[in-house]
């Protein structure tokens, strides 16, 4: 098949023709990939060297189901699905105790291979790594049967690969993480997919006052389209005394949402006494959180929470998202900014890397 293959890091994708992939084994499924997103996750990983290499990247993505393995029977040939980077295994430890986000087959996120060690995908008889779990910037894709959602036959697919990971995760994180309730106050700091799609959560949960926070401002605009009640252009206004100002006491929650470690401290500062700091971005591995003093953020009794995937059991999640989008309650479409064919992907990166529009998705 053809795939975007990364090579090294920090190098140019190259487009490969002779990427094989192995049959769909046991409850596993192989689906031909229709479009895919263009995440921050892939280009923290394309530039730090994340993932062993060659990797193909590409986690947000959409599809139709085109062989199952022995013992599949939640999904067929020519169901349409969203694929998912945590396919939920519903027995581990975590999943038993209602944490899917950190289930057993999270830990692909970081191998790029299945919990065995295996990838189904080679060239030359060498291995090639499944990026993100997914590894969608390609023609097919093996998954297990959990890590693909069938959905209607009526959704666009275009539009639903975000689902995968930017709705998924900024919906998630509101719902599922922080359990944010109605009348509460939200700070959101970047305004990318996902934290536009964190400003919708926070609508969707009733949030009386949603800070929105981000230096480009065809994003701020869009995060008031979205249910912003207030915009922060952080290169001109100091965001924790805006925040401040407008709550009085602090936000209830605070979302990082751009993948800078720094802003999670920006997040702590702008919460009031009792807060949570939410951790959705996923920052280059060279960067830290330092908490200081530690005795004050004890004293006050704030809280700072991981989140990967925004908590979700993706097989619930997703089908809840379609069902808000279908109520009018997301906007799906307004994330997607840019369409680019396959042979375009370098181009997508250059985009996503300059915060030039919000998403790109990548039709093959």
């Amino acid at each position: 098949m053809q795939a975007a293959l990364l090579e090294s890091a920090g190098a140019p994708m190259v487009l490969r023709d002779d990427v094989e992939i192995a049959e769909p084994g046991p409850l596993q499924v192989q689906v031909r990939v229709a479009y895919c997103g263009v995440c921050h996750s892939d280009l923290t990983v394309a530039q730090g060297g994340l993932a062993p290499m060659p990797v193909v990247l590409g986690h947000e993505a959409t599809g139709v189901v085109e062989r199952v393995g022995e013992g599949v029977t939640l999904l067929a040939p020519g169901d349409p699905v969203v694929l998912t980077p945590i396919a939920p295994c519903g027995r581990c430890y975590w999943c038993v105790r209602g944490e899917p986000g950190v289930c057993v087959n999270a830990s692909s996120i970081a191998t790029a291979t299945f919990t065995d060690g295996t990838t189904g995908l080679s060239r030359g008889g060498a291995p090639v790594y499944r990026g993100l779990a997914v590894g969608a910037f390609a023609e097919y894709v093996l998954t297990s049967e959990t890590g693909a959602i069938k959905v209607p036959a009526d959704v666009p697919l275009d539009i639903a690969c975000v689902l995968g990971c930017a709705v998924q995760t900024g919906v998630g994180a509101v719902l599922n993480t922080a359990r944010v309730e109605p009348g509460a106050t939200v700070l959101v700091l970047g305004l990318g997919g996902i934290g536009l799609s964190v400003v919708q959560g926070a609508r969707v949960a009733g949030a009386a006052q949603i800070i929105a926070s981000d230096p480009v401002a065809q994003r701020r605009a869009t995060a008031e389209r979205f249910g912003a009640t207030t915009t922060i252009d952080p290169t001109n206004e100091d965001v924790v005394a805006a925040t401040m100002a407008l709550t009085e006491v602090g936000a209830d929650y605070a979302f990082e949402a751009a993948g800078r470690a720094a802003l999670v401290n920006v997040g702590l500062d702008a919460t009031r006494a009792g807060g949570t700091t939410v951790c959705v971005g996923a920052p280059p591995i060279d960067e830290n959180i330092t908490i200081a003093p530690a005795v004050l953020f004890t004293a006050q009794e704030k809280k700072l929470l991981g989140c990967l995937l925004g908590s979700s059991n993706s097989l619930l999640e997703v089908p809840r998202l379609l069902s808000l989008w279908r109520a009018g309650r997301l906007d799906l479409e307004a994330l997607i900014t840019t369409r680019r064919p396959l042979s375009e992907i370098n181009e997508a990166f250059d985009d996503l890397a300059a915060a030039r529009g919000v998403r790109t998705v990548i039709s093959l």
